[in-house]
């Protein structure tokens, strides 16, 4: 009767991240049902900065990506291809940029990763979210979608795994019609289950990575963002594509970690 604690494991992991994927979609949906006209009063009258666009368009590390790479262009930081990061000029001009500058430390030079993680969790970047969930700009618990949805892709490959290993189990009861039909219809409710939340995920609430809301979305559509140019284009282009709008090799290797780290 092995065979029914790993029908438990399956059903726990399928409840609980269907579950929670449940709670946290109804969260940031809370926004979502607004009508047009709702939408458009919250959008109108409002100017997005930088800070806010990186954040509507990426989250906390989005915005981290721009505070370094700002500070690079202006050359208050020197970013290296190698992924590391000195510090210029100690002065920031914005709680943002103090923040990058005591996550480098007193030493003055920090690998960038580590750096880039201390920014985006800071209470300047919590305090950008709060207001700009206040203003119904952004969704909150936004990105949390992503991480059930991950969730629930993980608990339905566990519930393929355990019936595997139970099918494939020597002497083990099956129950009737055979250690076949034991997996299919045992194993396969929790499966149905986790494959029925994503596929209303996918109808509901995608894109599961979207931290902006509807209004927030509609302000960063009509973001004209320019390809090249001044700083402030590249800083724009960051804000709304990330560290893959750059051109700049040298800078893409830096604010993705070194060689081969991920872009943001």
């Amino acid at each position: 009767m092995l065979w029914v604690l790993f029908l438990l494991v399956a059903w726990g992991a399928a409840t609980v991240s269907c579950v929670q994927l449940c709670l946290v979609s109804a969260r940031a949906g809370l926004l979502s049902g607004a009508s047009a006209d709702d939408v458009e009063s919250i959008a109108a009258g409002h100017e997005l900065t930088l800070y806010e666009t990186a954040f509507l368009a990426g989250g906390p590390h989005r915005v981290a990506d721009l505070v370094l790479a700002a500070m690079h262009l202006r050359r208050r930081l020197l970013l290296a291809h190698t992924g590391w990061v000195t510090v210029l000029d100690p002065e920031g001009r914005d709680e943002m940029e103090r923040t990058v500058i005591r996550a480098i430390g007193p030493q003055g030079q920090s690998p960038i990763p580590p750096v880039r993680t201390a920014a985006a969790g800071a209470d300047a970047v919590r305090a950008l979210a709060d207001r700009l969930v206040a203003a119904g700009l952004a969704l909150p618990g936004g990105g949390e979608v992503a991480a059930a949805v991950r969730a629930v892709r993980g608990a339905a490959l566990l519930v393929v795994a355990t019936g595997a290993v139970t099918l494939l189990m020597p002497g083990q009861e099956h129950g009737p019609g055979g250690p076949v039909m034991s997996l299919l219809v045992w194993f396969g409710l929790p499966l149905a289950l986790t494959v029925g939340c994503l596929v209303i995920a996918r109808m509901e609430v995608h894109p599961y990575s979207s931290w902006a809301s509807p209004a927030g979305q509609r302000l960063l559509a009509a973001n004209d963002v320019p390809d090249a140019g001044a700083p402030r284009d590249v800083l724009a282009a960051i804000a709304v594509r990330g560290v893959r709008a750059v051109d700049d090799p040298a800078l893409r290797a830096a604010l993705g970690g070194g060689p081969g780290g991920p872009l943001g």
